[in-house]
């Protein structure tokens, strides 16, 4: 998310950037997130740091009170893109989802990021990383999202040497909060 706020700033966008963890300390790339953007909301599960909930939560307190955004981009967990795409539906906001988490290879050939678009059938490696939020087969998406679950272990495993409980990709989804669409 930080390359795209830094660029969309570049180029005079107003960017406000709310990111999320369970807790302060996880979260990550905050003074370089908070350089590039105009607001900057931090969102913790356990209020140790800024809003206490939820990304889409706060997302939706800003809508509510009248934020006069244009377009919203999430970038994080399924769950949390979901839950970010229902909260601005009503609002009837543009809102891009970064699909990036089920790429595989990233050329295409091994079909492992295919998703349903708008009933359409998309790779998410070149045909995005980002989509249309409110057309994304969200269902489709979290299974795709799981299906190298047990792989990504493994190779975390074998690259520590030390046992993982959680899929390698978790390791980068501070930006957007584990478990922020709940």
């Amino acid at each position: 998310v930080y390359p795209l706020a830094r660029e969309l700033r570049r180029r005079g966008v107003r960017v406000t950037s709310i990111v999320g963890a369970r807790t302060a300390e996880l979260l990550i790339v905050q003074e370089l997130l908070a350089g590039v953007s105009d607001a900057y909301e931090p969102c913790t599960d356990d209020g140790s740091l800024g809003f206490h909930g939820f990304t889409a939560a706060r997302l939706e307190e800003l809508l509510a009170g009248g934020a006069a955004f244009t377009c919203c981009f999430a970038v994080g967990p399924m769950p949390m893109m979901r839950a970010v795409a229902e909260t601005t539906r009503p609002y009837g906001l543009p809102t891009f989802v970064s699909l990036d988490p089920i790429m595989l290879d990233g050329t295409g050939m091994c079909g492992a990021c295919r998703i349903s678009v708008g009933g359409e059938t998309k790779f998410a490696c070149v045909d995005g990383p980002f989509f249309d939020a409110h057309l994304v087969d969200y269902a489709e998406a979290v299974v795709r999202s799981k299906m190298y679950v047990d792989e990504e272990r493994a190779a975390v495993a074998g690259a520590t040497g030390v046992g993982s409980t959680e899929p390698a990709r978790s390791a980068a989804v501070g930006l957007a909060g584990r478990g922020a669409g709940r």
